[in-house]
């Protein structure tokens, strides 16, 4: 099943067509692509297409399935338009499992400092954990006003993709 990809303000449909280990055949728009692609986990990407070699760097953001993709001389906003995001848009939410009322990590990585205690009033904006991945911090903030209800997380935790850090109520 193809998904759709924007990348900045174009959108193409990609779709696998065949797949053996690191080689694939993909199909974006019409176009057929036979390509060798191989990443690790920390969003490097090598492709290899036609003989020529392309390095991409994709960094995930705080929304899900939306990601910087950089190249050697430029960069581009990137969402991945799957049928659970597409749901949720026609659905009206706005957001892909956009939630007010929880803090998540967006991407694997460690709790540097969390600046939060249950209880605390919070305001929409404000800082309240802070995550170190991919060789970068960055501050995650409450979503909305609200009191602090749950912390799950402590100074030094390691936390996967899409944990729920801090509830607020």
């Amino acid at each position: 099943m193809p998904i759709e990809i924007k990348l900045n303000d174009r959108i193409a449909k990609v779709s696998v067509l065949n797949q053996n280990e690191n080689l694939l055949e993909i199909k974006v728009d019409d176009q057929i692509y036979k390509v060798d692609l191989m990443h690790n986990d920390d969003g490097q990407f090598s492709i290899i297409e036609n003989n020529r070699s392309h390095n991409i760097s994709l960094v995930p953001s705080v929304k899900p399935k939306n990601y910087t993709a950089y190249t050697l001389y430029n960069s581009y906003d990137l969402e991945v338009i799957d049928s659970e995001s597409r749901y949720i848009r026609n659905r009206g939410e706005g957001s892909v499992a956009k939630s007010d009322k929880k803090i998540t990590a967006p991407m694997p990585g460690k709790i540097v400092k969390v600046l939060v205690d249950i209880g605390q009033e919070v305001k929409k904006g404000e800082t309240a954990v802070i995550i170190s991945a991919m060789k970068m911090e960055s501050e995650y903030k409450a979503a909305a006003d609200g009191q602090i209800k749950t912390i799950h997380v402590k100074d030094g935790d390691t936390v996967e993709a899409n944990q729920v850090l801090i509830e607020i109520e």
